[in-house]
């Protein structure tokens, strides 16, 4: 049983259906939004009727500061809450992993030039060919010659030098 291609003329049909069903279902979805905002403010949050004299507007103001506050407190042990579920949920997942007792496979030394460095970094853009022993720079190393001499030379060159004091003081 060969499964026949679908063509590209009913391919986009299908797809412009499909796009079409999604933009009503979104446009529904923004009014049930509106409609269900309505409803909360409706229920929660009355309309005002604001008295005309000022006792009375104080009084109102009170009730909406405290209000205002007790709303505070309540998204304050929420938030508290929330902290605390989450510091909760990170101790149990180290404590999981402490209990599995993962433990780190041990690292086997490599040795590597640094043609295969950059090879393994750079991948197939890796061209130039580095060969670092050949761009050091070539040191000789000078060989102090230490003379040794006769001990006497030493002795009548010091005798030279004693003649020499000697003279000055002279």
């Amino acid at each position: 049983m060969s499964e026949k291609k679908m063509t590209s003329s009913r391919k986009h049909h299908l797809k412009s259906v499909v796009l079409a069903i999604a933009a009503e279902r979104l446009e529904q979805e923004k009014v049930d939004l509106v409609a269900a905002k309505a409803a909360y403010l409706n229920e929660n949050c009355p309309d005002l009727d604001l008295p005309g004299d000022l006792e009375a507007l104080q009084k109102l103001c009170k009730e909406l500061h405290s209000k205002i506050d007790k709303v505070d407190e309540d998204r304050y042990d929420a938030e508290s809450k929330i902290t605390k579920g989450t510091k909760e949920v990170e101790e149990l997942k180290f404590k999981v992993v402490e209990m599995k007792g993962m433990k780190k496979p041990a690292l086997k030394k490599v040795r590597l030039s640094a043609d295969q460095m950059l090879q393994a970094l750079l991948g197939s853009k890796h061209k130039v060919q580095m060969d670092m022993r050949s761009q050091l720079k070539q040191v000789k190393k000078e060989v102090k010659e230490e003379v040794v001499g006769d001990w006497r030379q030493n002795v009548d060159d010091k005798q030279d030098r004693k003649k020499m004091f000697e003279g000055a003081e002279a």
